[in-house]
């Protein structure tokens, strides 16, 4: 009886391979240099593609396909994941949804709805993308901020009980219809308003549905409780609401906490030692994007909406002046904030010092008639390139982009931390920035069956050329495209065919 049951079961297999040996793929790429996404070392192999899905890896032997893609000389990775976008925006809209900034850094998923903003109806706009069409898979997180705006606006007040409970039942609804987990953003307001309890909460309704919580701090310096008492705080969140963690885009912003990341990783690890899931995100980049009025003026002043009000009250001024100018102070002075966004034309690219020394008056003062004509976003000269390669070797942090208007990172990520860390510096082998690139990425956002090259997997896979693959993208001129980016496949099908974009919208919305 057993050995006709052996026999069956390998006549079955038997006829399995003649099966798949017979089928004909759409795509074979052959010849490149394979790294997988798990970390171990590359290998000369090939893919085979069948619809959505890798069919095959190793040699392609006598597999047949519609189309087989040369890879000799090139690099064959995982499609990257990136964890922290702004890019609702883009996909929303029909003129922008193909998503070319990601595309041509070879970015095949992404997530948004981070910093606690986000579209307010996961469900419908989930619907949306799908509907209309959209170039990268993505993601996206139900905001606290915007839980938060919906039911209290923008006081500052400690919520009641029935207040609690409408935010919760606000998560719950945007868990159900696949938001992937909770952001915040506690150094924004309404998010700052918030005390920790308050979000725990919160977070524990994402716990209920396996979601994760991802968070921009609530001070990444020394604005209010300090960089590593914001580190406690949600590893603290992480621990009572029993859900995995995401910092943000870990750095150490300003001239008080420069040389920090040495405490910040410690506290970490010890952490994850204990057994709490924490990871992080970063990106490459010595500047960071916000706004004039997220860098300098303190929370208290745009309570209930009313900044632009305060600006002009003489009763506050001399606080208010008092704390922009210490703002100012930990961002590095007036030299560190170049503007890149604003309805005034006239600023973009100029240094607030630049602004300030043209029109003859104080930093903080050409700083208060930027806010009342509109605002500006900024790029921020605030970190350490030595805290950066800190964090950037830690095995629990990823690439981001926390891609915005105005700042190089949105278009140049990807490569310019292979081209600038891998290739130049060696601070990272190609293994490991590939892995915190793809498999780490999806694991950490619990995205099914993505982020390796592996036979039964989603097709998302990068060809790129490792001799031109760099980013052109500048705080000058932050919207130009990456290149070397030979072949991408977004589920099977060709976003990028020979280094040019192709019409195809082959992206998903990927619910939790």
């Amino acid at each position: 009886m057993r050995t006709r049951v052996l026999f069956a079961l390998a006549a079955l297999f038997a006829l399995s391979a003649a099966s798949a040996r017979a089928q004909e793929l759409d795509l074979i790429i052959r010849g490149g240099t394979l790294v997988d996404g798990s970390g171990s070392p590359g290998q000369r192999a090939d893919i085979g593609i069948k619809d959505d899905r890798i069919a095959f890896v190793g040699p392609a032997g006598k597999h047949t396909a519609k189309r087989t893609l040369d890879a000799a000389g090139l690099i064959v990775t995982p499609g990257f994941i990136d964890p922290h976008t702004h890019t609702a925006g883009d996909l929303a809209d029909p003129k922008r949804s193909r998503n070319d900034a990601y595309l041509t850094q070879g970015v095949t998923t992404v997530a948004t709805g981070n910093d606690g903003s986000s579209p307010k109806d996961i469900g419908a706009e989930l619907a949306k993308w799908n509907r209309q069409g959209i170039g990268t898979n993505a993601v996206l997180f139900i905001g606290q901020g915007t839980v938060r705006e919906e039911v209290m606006q923008m006081s500052d007040a400690k919520p009641t009980p029935a207040q609690i409970d409408q935010m919760k039942a606000l998560v719950d609804k945007a868990m159900q219809e696949g938001a992937i987990g909770i952001s915040t953003g506690l150094y924004y307001t309404p998010g700052s308003y918030s005390s920790t309890e308050e979000v725990i909460e919160l977070a524990k309704v994402a716990a209920a549905h396996h979601g994760i919580y991802d968070t921009h701090m609530r001070d990444e310096s020394s604005y209010n409780i300090g960089l590593q008492a914001s580190v406690k705080e949600t590893i603290r969140i992480g621990e009572e609401a029993h859900l995995p963690v995401m910092i943000s885009h870990i750095k150490a912003l300003g001239a008080d906490v420069w040389g920090q990341s040495a405490d910040v990783i410690a506290i970490i690890d010890a952490a994850r030692k204990r057994g709490v899931d924490v990871i992080a995100s970063e990106y490459p980049y010595e500047a960071s994007g916000t706004s004039v009025a997220a860098s300098l003026v303190p929370p208290w002043a745009m309570v209930d909406g009313k900044m632009i009000a305060n600006l002009d009250d003489p009763a506050i001024h001399p606080r208010l002046i008092a704390d922009m100018t210490d703002n100012l102070r930990r961002r590095g002075g007036a030299d560190s904030l170049l503007m890149t966004d604003a309805r005034d034309k006239s600023i973009v690219g100029k240094t607030l010092a630049q602004i300030a020394t043209e029109r003859k008056e104080s930093p903080i003062d050409a700083a208060i008639e930027i806010l009342k004509a509109g605002g500006s976003g900024v790029a921020s000269f605030n970190m350490k390139e030595s805290d950066i390669e800190a964090f950037m070797r830690e095995p629990w942090v990823m690439t981001c982009s926390d891609g915005s208007t105005g700042h190089p990172r949105k278009y140049g990520t990807f490569p310019r931390k292979f081209h600038e860390y891998v290739f130049t510096r060696h601070v990272l082998t190609l293994e490991e920035a590939v892995h915190r690139s793809s498999e780490l990425p999806a694991e950490t956002l619990q995205l099914k069956d993505r982020g390796l090259l592996k036979p039964g997997y989603f097709a998302d896979v990068l060809v790129f050329d490792p001799k031109t693959y760099a980013d052109h993208s500048t705080y000058v001129e932050p919207e130009i495209l990456s290149t070397g980016v030979r072949f991408l496949t977004v589920n099977g099908r060709l976003a990028i065919d020979n280094g040019a974009l192709t019409p195809t919208l082959a992206g998903k919305a990927l619910s939790h």
